[in-house]
């Protein structure tokens, strides 16, 4: 079976890749994602999650896949990442409320020893339900909003705010698997051969 690790510390794609029944360990990239800013959306986040594979891969010694990934939510050409704070969630989510943004996530793999990268990205439309103040109040009190872009979670209570979408739903909680799915293809990988392992979630720094 073909090892990986997850180049990120987000549970919900933790969560995504159990769901395949992948071995799979986790390293955080601690990447610095300023430098990739004026890049457009699309370009960012293949940019960024190659580079978080990438930085992950030159350090272990293992054979195994490196995917990276990074999600941006994007309102009018507007990137809008995680709140700073609740006033900052507030807004975002006032913001939002009735209308349709797109979410962007770029996913890579990265062979390791070689560094061998691929990269691709999926984007999906989300539209808001109209939002009270009471709403986002109570939403943001829930300390969901803190740690996802555009400052809800669409796997969590934040379903509660979408009127709908189009597109790929694993794409806006964080990680496209099809797109995934088409990477491993082109490193040789049988994702249907891999079906059935025990993932691995232990943490290394």
């Amino acid at each position: 079976m073909t090892r990986f690790i997850l180049a990120s510390a987000s549970p919900r794609r933790r969560d995504l890749l159990r769901q395949l029944g992948l071995d799979f360990e986790v390293w955080p990239s601690q990447l610095e994602e300023s430098n990739f800013s004026e890049l457009s959306p699309a370009m960012r986040v293949e940019a960024l999650a190659l580079a978080k594979a990438k930085a992950v891969a030159a350090v272990v010694s293992q054979e195994v896949l490196v995917i990276g990934a990074d999600t941006i939510v994007v309102y009018q050409g507007e990137v809008l990442g995680k709140p700073a704070s609740a006033t900052e969630a507030e807004a975002m989510l006032a913001l939002l409320s009735g209308k349709t943004h797109t979410v962007y996530t770029g996913v890579a793999l990265v062979r390791a020893p070689g560094g061998e990268g691929k990269s691709t990205h999926a984007s999906t439309e989300v539209t808001f339900r109209h939002l009270s103040p009471q709403v986002i109040s109570s939403y943001v009190a829930t300390r969901e909003p803190m740690d996802k872009a555009g400052g809800y979670g669409i796997q969590g209570r934040g379903a509660l705010l979408v009127a709908g979408i189009k597109g790929d739903y694993s794409n806006v909680v964080g990680l496209p698997l099809v797109k995934l799915a088409e990477l491993m293809e082109q490193f040789g990988v049988n994702i249907w051969g891999e079906v059935g392992c025990d993932a691995k979630t232990g943490l290394h720094n």
